[in-house]
């Protein structure tokens, strides 16, 4: 892998939003395995999750599209 493909991919990894989503995991894992889900957590979780992957899937559409909103 080319070092500034790699460095690329380091900064968007290093973004807010992938740190929240990062970090928001590993409090979901732990729970999962030890206490249980909060019901309040899991709404929290599934909805920053769904967002984080629809303006990925989003970005990745207009990419493949030239840019062009439909």
């Amino acid at each position: 892998m080319e070092p500034i493909l790699m460095k690329e991919r380091l900064a968007r990894l290093l973004s807010v939003k992938s740190l929240v989503t990062l970090a928001l995991t590993a409090v979901f894992s732990v729970l999962a395995f030890t206490e249980g889900v909060d019901q309040d957590f899991m709404t929290v979780y599934t909805v920053i999750i769904a967002f984080y992957f629809g303006t990925q899937s989003e970005r990745q559409i207009q990419a493949m599209s030239g840019g062009k909103k439909e």
